[in-house]
């Protein structure tokens, strides 16, 4: 097919969303490499993400070509080919957030170096969505999510939390400190355990490289922060009765998580590569079926805006020490991380994908739960 043909036709993609191939809005793409058509049409968000890496195309707001060209669903568009089948295949035949997979995320993400996310987080390196509610920081921000989730579970002197995906140790000092809880942390990242076991030295902490399954203990509450998108939907059964297993039956448990709007089997091919592998945002029917019979749904809190705020303000930091860490990442990673943290601004811009905060109760709060916002 002919380069003029294969134009026409990405064109007729990206219209619908006021996109202009080589127009002069700072949402507009400009082609650099006219093998660009061919690699999309044929690979999707796949061949757009890495086309992008390579320097095939320029656009001057990612986050705005983004939030416009994602409520199309381009993808419905763009004719599915055989290795977008097979990747969706792949998914429903094997599970990819199973027990002998589930460290994988912590060596491709989380321990790519703490001095990245130190250069892009804030000061206690939340990697979650922020509240910005009242807040005019990213710290600001990020201290109030972390006091909204004490206040939801209603922390009281001497409790004992469970922090599943604890991050580097930001919620569990945090909740030590203000609200002298006792925290036991697990994460699959050796990393985030090296960092949180120095953060949170001297506090009744305990940071543990260890994956949900193996955890036996009982606690009055549960959290996970941003974790829930690396169980995959294979799991999120098992991953609930892991919790109410290990919750006292008084107990609350706060779930934050990303929440897409349609039901899916599999993440988005770019992303699964280079981000987030054997990964995938729930949906609310996912999440309901996988509590049914186990637990009361007492509270939903949607703040999924807050991210695209949360994400400009980790870009502009990453990009701002970008000299601090060019030694160590290549250009093609910068464009790569850039890639990823503005095309999810524009995702939660457009609200295609939520934040959602749940708060659940084994058999429910007597007198009902208070919603704290």
């Amino acid at each position: 097919m002919g380069a003029d043909k294969l134009r026409s036709l990405m064109q007729e993609v990206l219209s619908p969303a006021g996109i202009t191939i080589n127009g002069d809005q700072p949402w507009d793409i400009r082609i650099k490499n006219e093998r660009f058509y061919q690699r999309v049409l044929s690979d999707g968000s796949l061949g757009l993400g890495e086309s992008y890496m390579d320097g095939w195309w320029e656009c001057e707001n990612l986050d705005d070509f983004f939030c416009r060209l994602l409520p199309t669903q381009p993808e419905n568009k763009i004719k599915k080919n055989w290795k977008l089948l097979l990747h969706i295949l792949n998914a429903v035949l094997f599970n990819r957030g199973c027990k002998s997979r589930a460290f994988r995320i912590g060596e491709r993400h989380y321990d790519i170096g703490n001095e990245l996310y130190k250069n892009m987080l804030d000061k206690r390196m939340v990697y979650s969505c922020a509240y910005w509610k009242d807040a005019e920081s990213l710290d600001a921000a990020q201290e109030a999510k972390l006091d909204l989730i004490c206040r939801k579970l209603d922390l009281q002197p001497g409790d004992k939390i469970l922090d599943i995906g604890c991050g580097w140790g930001g919620f569990a000092k945090y909740a030590a400190e203000k609200y002298k809880v006792e925290v036991v942390g697990i994460t699959v990242s050796k990393e985030q355990v090296e960092h949180g076991k120095e953060l949170c030295k001297g506090l009744p902490v305990e940071i543990r490289l260890q994956d949900y399954r193996d955890i036996s203990e009982k606690f009055n509450h549960i959290v996970s922060v941003g974790m829930f998108e690396h169980v995959c939907y294979k799991n999120y059964r098992t991953y609930m009765e892991t919790v109410k297993q290990c919750l006292k039956d008084n107990g609350l448990f706060l779930l934050h998580t990303i929440g897409d709007i349609r039901s899916q089997v599999t993440t988005d091919p770019w992303f699964g590569k280079y981000i987030f592998p054997n990964s995938l945002i729930p949906s609310m029917k996912q999440i309901s079926a996988s509590i049914e019979g186990l637990f009361v749904m007492e509270d939903l809190h949607n703040f999924g805006a807050d991210y695209d705020a949360t994400l400009i303000a980790w870009f502009k930091n990453f990009d701002k020490n970008w000299d601090k860490l060019k030694e160590r990442y290549d250009e093609r990673f910068y464009r790569m991380w850039k890639y990823y943290l503005l095309s999810s601004a524009g995702a939660f811009r457009s609200r295609c994908v939520q934040v959602w905060q749940i708060v659940l109760s084994k058999k429910g709060v007597p007198g009902g739960y208070h919603s704290i916002r």
